[in-house]
């Protein structure tokens, strides 16, 4: 919001923010797991993060791969 690099997609429906291009990874994607139909994920592996502090949290994160 603050800088406007990162790009928070809302539903146009009610409101929620159901993905975002992170600015810590401006090639992917955050989806929120609660937009996602019952079923449709097999595994889902939740990382905590510390968002108060993200710039030093990021820091800890792992590059996406390029493909």
């Amino acid at each position: 919001f603050n800088t406007g690099t990162a790009r928070h997609l809302f539903c146009k429906v009610c409101g929620v923010k159901s993905f975002y291009v992170p600015r810590s990874h401006p090639d992917g994607y955050s989806i929120n797991a609660r937009c996602l139909d019952e079923g449709t994920v097999e595994m889902l592996t939740v990382t905590p993060f510390d968002g108060r502090n993200w710039e030093a949290a990021a820091e800890d994160l792992e590059p996406l791969p390029q493909e």
